[in-house]
């Protein structure tokens, strides 16, 4: 890889809301019913531990990498979840992925703003 052509972008762990502990909502098991962000700057969790990890990863390669970290600014997005709202009506509860226009959306912006605007 020529770093003067190419930029090595990544990505890291999306946080799941499957627990309302994380965001200091004991009452709720999942991000069903949730329709409001998580309000404030300081997230009331932690972050995921493979986040961690991942960094440690990227901090190993020789090549320069950039951290898309989205992981931080996603986790206040308990509401962008498709929970039972799934695809083709499948029953369950998805509070990993993400519905698009919302969170996905944001990604795409602050991947945009690195990549052309200097």
């Amino acid at each position: 890889m020529d770093p003067a052509k190419t930029r090595l972008f990544f990505q890291p762990v999306s946080p799941s809301h499957y627990d309302g502990r994380d965001w200091n909502q004991p009452e709720a098991r999942n991000c069903a019913d949730q329709t409001e962000p998580v309000l404030g700057s300081v997230y009331p969790g932690r972050l995921p531990p493979a986040l961690g990890l991942q960094k440690e990863a990227l901090s190993l390669i020789k090549k320069p990498v950039t951290l898309l970290d989205i992981t931080h600014l996603s986790q206040f997005r308990k509401d962008g979840h498709p929970s039972v709202y799934g695809q083709d009506g499948r029953s369950g509860m998805d509070c990993l992925h993400w519905c698009v226009g919302g969170v996905p959306d944001i990604w795409n912006e602050i991947l945009y703003n690195l990549l052309f605007i200097p």
